[in-house]
């Protein structure tokens, strides 16, 4: 049940799920000492054609042409779902559990880009789950399948086949480019 707040009402819900994300959306963890880790403290900016609290079920959707901004790090989808935790001890910032992101979703960051059909981002277990035509890439090297994995605290990515269609199988596809060494 859609719950129609007054504008202080919506400005009080969508103020808290906003600190919410700028205390919990990662971006890719990376453990190599030339790389820098993406800084989750920065300030998030979420643009979207609308928004709609839902606020007895502990959802927000963002739709229309979403896009997710936090420092280098960027997020498109069509639709976002943010499904927040009731903070007992401080009720002005609810907690995120999980963001779902659907339509289209493409992630980048300075190293690597990945996109794929729909998203799920376990903020509670640090992943990000990417599933259907799934592209992973790193420079010129593609990697393709139907699962991502991504491991925001360690680094890790994992990509997998789909299931059966028809007798048929997708196979994970991966495409790499050998650095050239200039003598």
């Amino acid at each position: 049940m859609l719950i129609k707040a007054s504008l202080a009402g919506k400005f009080f819900i969508f103020r808290g799920l906003f600190l919410a994300l700028l205390l919990t959306f990662p971006a890719y963890a990376e453990s190599d000492t030339k790389q820098s880790r993406h800084d989750n403290t920065l300030p998030i900016e979420v643009i979207a054609d609308t928004l709609e609290v839902k606020q007895g079920e502990n959802k927000a959707i963002f739709s229309g042409n979403v896009e997710v901004v936090q420092g280098d790090m960027l997020l498109h989808a069509a639709k976002l779902i943010v499904h927040y935790r009731e903070n007992t001890e401080n009720p002005d910032q609810p907690g995120i559990s999980l963001i779902d992101a659907l339509g289209d979703v493409f992630i980048t960051s300075p190293r690597e880009t990945a996109s794929g059909e729909t998203g799920i981002y376990n903020v509670d277990k640090k992943t990000i789950v990417l599933l259907g035509n799934v592209v992973l890439t790193q420079g010129e090297n593609v990697i393709q399948g139907e699962h991502l994995h991504m491991n925001l605290e360690t680094g890790e990515s994992r990509v997998s086949k789909g299931e059966k269609v028809k007798g048929k199988q997708k196979r994970v596809r991966g495409l790499f480019i050998p650095e050239s060494k200039d003598n």
